[in-house]
């Protein structure tokens, strides 16, 4: 998939940036290889990054930060009791520890470092501007971390968390929560209008969640370019409504 990849990259200049997702993409072997191809054509690279891989390997954080790579890392709150929570007894902690080396590489200052905020049932999230502001204030005077910005992203009635909602027959009534909060504004600007997901054999959907579904536009990204990505359909099911509803909900966190 890699040589594809590089094909795709290498022949789309109105392709700007490759957005690493996982899981830990940092795990996968060719990781390294497709950062460092994507910057010599002159990408822009983003991690979406756990933040405990970084205490996994000793130069990884040295080698994003090489590599002037967007960082991307979920930390679902600011307190180490909810996060533990949701995550694992440890994972706050570890994340304190990677965010502060990543500051003192320069991430949060010269290097974006960005982070991401869940809700942790099945709400909408806070107004991110006003959740960015108590991010900000917390892990400043707590711990003296800075990042640059707070992406607020919504629950996908999927997966795991799908899954949950069933078993505590609470599925309908969040879907009704999605449903009610509909905003047609957000339509315009919802992530699968600008970017193209690709799992790791090389085949095309128009979201991450579209993948996590199996929702497959049946096109290999050796098939792909401008003119086949122009004018095709948007593969559309329930849980779309995750990302209209509200501020709307993006890779990029809230749309408006």
């Amino acid at each position: 998939m890699c040589g594809f990849l590089y094909r795709f990259l290498e022949s789309n200049d109105s392709i700007n940036t490759l957005d690493l997702t996982g899981g830990a993409p940092e795990m996968n072997p060719n990781f390294r290889f497709l950062v460092k191809t994507a910057r010599q054509m002159g990408k822009h690279v983003i991690d979406r990054c756990n933040l405990t891989v970084l205490l996994t390997q000793d130069d990884l954080a040295e080698f994003l930060a090489i590599n002037q790579v967007e960082i991307i890392a979920s930390l679902p709150c600011y307190l180490e009791e909810n996060v533990d929570k949701q995550r694992g007894n440890g994972v706050f902690q570890d994340s304190i520890i990677a965010l502060k080396k990543l500051n003192q590489l320069g991430y949060g200052h010269d290097l974006t470092l960005n982070l991401v905020f869940n809700p942790q049932g099945p709400t909408l999230p806070s107004p991110q501007s006003n959740l960015e502001i108590e991010y900000k204030k917390f892990l400043h005077e707590k711990y003296n971390i800075t990042f640059n910005q707070l992406y607020t992203i919504c629950n996908m009635p999927i997966q795991r968390f799908g899954s949950s909602l069933i078993s505590k027959e609470k599925f309908n009534d969040y879907m009704q929560i999605l449903r009610n909060a509909h905003q047609d504004a957000n339509l315009a600007t919802v992530m699968c209008r600008n970017l193209i997901s690709i799992d790791w054999q090389g085949c095309a959907y128009d979201c991450d969640f579209n993948q996590m579904l199996g929702l497959s536009s049946n096109i290999h990204i050796s098939q792909l370019n401008a003119a086949s990505l122009q004018g095709n359909p948007i593969i559309v099911a329930e849980h779309c409504y995750a990302c209209t509803a509200g501020q709307g909900s993006s890779c990029g966190g809230a749309l408006t």
